[in-house]
C-alpha cells in the first residue's frame, strides 16, 4: 500500500526534529529544583513538529529524541520518561490533526484546541504514566516519582502553552491564508 509509506519529507522531519529535540533538551532546559526534573523547551518544539508532521513523526521525534538525549548526556535512557515523550508527541499529533497550519490560520479556536489537547495529553503522560512506569520498571518510591511527574507535567504544559503557541502562531504567519491571493485585474 502506497499510503502506508513514510514520505521523504516526514523522514527528514523526524531526523531534524530528533536532532533539535536533543539539542534543546541539553542546552535549553532549566533546572526545576526537583532532582532529575527540568523545565524543558524541547516539548514546545515537539508540539510544533507533531502538529506540522502528524502523530507518527511526533511520536518518533519524542521517543528517539529523548532516548538519544539520555544516552548521550546521562549514559543510558530512562525508559519510562522516554516512552512518555513518544506518547506526548504521538497524541498531540493525533489530537490536533484538524489544525492545518498550511492554510495560514491559527487563531483563537485553534489555539484553544491545541492547548486543551496538549494539556490533557501531557497531564496523562507526566502525572500518571511516567510515575507509574518509574515504579514498575525501576521500583522508585511513589512519593518521589509522582512529585517529579507533577513538576515535569506542569512545567511542560506551561512551556508548550506559551512557547508552543508562539511557535505555531509564528509558523502560521509565514503561510498564505487560504483564499488570500486574488487575481489582479489587467487594464
Amino acid at each position: 500500500m502506497q499510503g502506508s509509506k513514510l514520505s521523504t519529507k516526514t523522514i527528514v522531519a523526524i531526523g531534524i526534529g530528533t536532532a533539535v529535540f536533543v539539542i534543546l533538551g541539553r542546552f535549553a532546559s532549566i533546572p526545576s529544583g526537583i532532582p532529575n526534573t527540568n523545565i524543558e523547551t524541547s516539548y514546545a518544539f515537539l508540539a510544533l513538529m507533531s502538529v506540522l508532521f502528524g502523530p507518527l513523526a511526533g511520536g518518533l521525534i519524542g521517543l528517539i529524541g529523548h532516548g538519544l538525549k539520555d544516552l548521550i548526556f546521562y549514559g543510558s535512557p530512562w525508559w519510562s520518561w522516554v516512552l512518555v515523550s513518544g506518547f506526548v508527541g504521538l497524541f498531540i499529533g493525533l489530537a490536533t490533526r484538524k489544525i492545518n497550519l498550511l492554510d495560514g490560520e491559527f487563531g483563537g479556536k485553534q489555539i484553544l484546541t491545541f492547548n486543551l489537547s496538549q494539556a490533557i495529553v501531557q497531564a496523562i503522560g507526566w502525572f500518571l504514566i511516567a510515575p507509574s512506569l518509574d515504579i514498575l520498571i525501576y521500583a522508585e518510591p511513589a512519593n518521589k516519582v509522582y512529585v517529579q511527574g507533577l513538576v515535569a507535567g506542569a512545567s511542560n504544559i506551561v512551556t508548550v502553552g506559551v512557547l508552543g503557541t508562539i511557535l505555531l502562531v509564528a509558523y502560521a504567519k509565514t503561510r498564505s491564508k487560504a483564499g488570500s491571493l486574488e487575481k489582479e485585474e489587467t487594464l
